[in-house]
C-alpha cells in the first residue's frame, strides 16, 4: 500500500479534509493511473451532501484525466505511461446489460468499501463511484478507461469522462435526435451545454435552452442554442414553443429540479421523447398525465452517462474536439488545487460556474 493526498469527506455537507491515505497496487484487471486533473460535477456534490446516500468516509471525485503508472495482470492494450480518461463507467462486460450493449448499467454489484482505498491508519474508506478521483492517484478497472492522445490538455480530457458523454450521448444515443428537429435543453450548466452540443452536432433546426440565469442563456447560445428562454417566467414553453414554431422532438432534462421534470411534456410535439438526465434527491416525485403521452405516442426515458459505450463514443468526441466542433476549453470556469476543493466547490454550487477542475 502507498500513501496518496486524497480529499476526504467524513461528515455530509461538512468540508472535505485534506490528508493522507493508503491506495492498493492495482489487481487483475486493474490499472493505477496518476491524475492531472478532476472536475468537479453537480453529482459529487449531492454525495457530498448525503442526498444520494453511501458510507462514509468516502472518496469522492469521478470526472478525471491522467496517465497510467502501474498495470495489474490481465490488462490487455494499454501500458505504463499511455494518456487515459477515467470514467465511473466500471462494466463487468457479462451481465445482461453489459451483454446487451448498454454498460452504464452494468448489473454486477461492486462494494466500494472493499476497493483499494483505505485510511491512513488501515480503516474502511469509500471509493465512491469506483472511482474516488479527489486524490492524486486512483486504481480502477481497465473497462472505465480510455486512451487520449498525448497531446491533449488533461483539463479537457476530464470534462469528456462525465458532462460531456453524458450531455452529448443524452441527444445522441437516449433521444436519437436527427437532422431537422427542434430540441429543447432544460438547464444550461455543465451537462445541459453539453446537450445543446450534441443537438448542434446532430444537426437540430432549433435548440432551445431554458434556465433560471439570462446569463447562462448567453453562453448556451455560443454552445448551438438558437434561442433562449428564461424558465422563471409564468409559462416558460409557450416562448419555447413560439421560437421553434411548434412543440419540440425532444426535451432534455439536464437539471435535478422537480418543476422541471413536471413541466417538461409541455414543450414535447407529439412522438416526442423526454430524455432524464438531471437527478433530483432521492425520494422526490414528479407529475404528469399519462393519457396526454399516451394519446400522443409520447415517451419518456432514462438516460445514464449518455447512454455510452466508452470505448466506442470517447474517441470520437476527442475526435471532433480536435478538429474544432466540440467545446471543451470553453467549459473550464476555473481551474484549482486540491487543496482548494472546498472552495471550488462553494463556486460550483453558485451555479454560475460551467465547470471547475482541480489540477495537480
Amino acid at each position: 500500500m502507498q500513501m496518496i493526498k486524497a480529499a476526504v469527506c467524513h461528515a455530509y455537507g461538512e468540508p472535505l479534509v485534506i490528508e493522507q491515505i493508503q491506495l492498493a497496487a492495482p489487481g487483475m484487471g486493474e490499472v493505477e493511473v496518476t491524475l492531472d486533473a478532476v472536475s468537479i460535477c453537480h453529482s459529487d456534490i449531492s454525495y457530498w451532501e448525503g442526498k444520494f446516500g453511501g458510507s462514509l468516509p468516502a472518496v469522492y471525485g469521478h470526472e478525471a484525466a491522467g496517465r497510467i503508472t502501474a498495470v495489474g495482470a490481465g490488462v490487455p492494450g494499454f501500458a505504463m505511461g499511455d494518456d487515459v480518461v477515467v470514467t465511473l463507467i466500471r462494466a463487468c462486460g457479462s451481465c445482461p446489460n453489459c451483454g446487451s450493449g448498454k454498460p452504464t448499467i452494468c448489473a454486477t454489484p461492486v462494494d466500494p468499501t472493499a476497493g483499494p482505498l483505505k485510511t491512513a491508519d488501515g480503516g474502511k474508506l469509500s471509493q465512491a463511484m469506483c472511482c474516488g478521483a479527489f486524490a492524486e492517484k486512483v486504481v480502477v478497472d481497465q473497462s472505465q478507461i480510455v486512451k487520449i492522445p498525448a497531446d491533449m490538455s488533461k483539463d479537457c480530457a476530464a470534462l469528456i469522462s462525465c458532462g460531456v458523454i453524458t450531455g452529448v450521448g443524452a441527444v445522441v444515443n437516449a433521444a436519437q435526435v436527427r437532422a431537422g428537429q427542434d430540441v429543447v435543453v432544460i438547464g444550461a450548466g455543465g451537462v445541459g451545454l453539453n446537450a445543446i452540443q450534441g443537438a448542434r452536432i446532430a444537426g437540430a433546426r432549433r435548440i432551445v435552452a431554458v434556465d433560471m440565469m439570462a446569463d447562462k442563456l448567453e453562453i448556451a447560445k455560443e454552445f448551438g442554442a438558437t434561442d433562449g428562454v428564461l424558465a422563471s417566467d409564468p409559462k416558460p414553453w409557450r416562448a419555447a414553443i413560439k421560437a421553434m414554431g411548434g412543440k419540440a422532438d425532444a426535451v432534455i432534462v439536464t437539471v435535478g429540479a422537480i418543476p422541471a421534470y413536471d413541466s417538461a411534456p409541455r414543450y414535447l410535439a407529439m412522438g416526442g421523447k423526454i430524455v432524464m438526465v438531471g437527478m433530483p434527491a432521492a425520494g422526490t416525485t414528479a407529475q404528469y398525465e399519462p393519457i396526454i403521452m399516451s394519446n400522443s405516442g409520447q415517451q419518456i426515458v432514462g438516460s445514464k452517462m449518455g447512454d455510452v459505450v466508452i470505448k466506442r463514443d470517447i474517441p470520437w468526441m476527442v475526435d471532433l474536439y480536435q478538429q474544432g466542433r466540440l467545446k471543451l476549453d470553453e467549459l473550464i470556469s476555473g481551474r484549482w488545487t486540491l487543496e482548494q476543493v472546498n472552495e471550488a466547490i462553494a463556486d460550483t454550487k453558485t451555479g454560475a460556474a460551467k465547470r471547475n477542475v482541480i489540477v495537480f
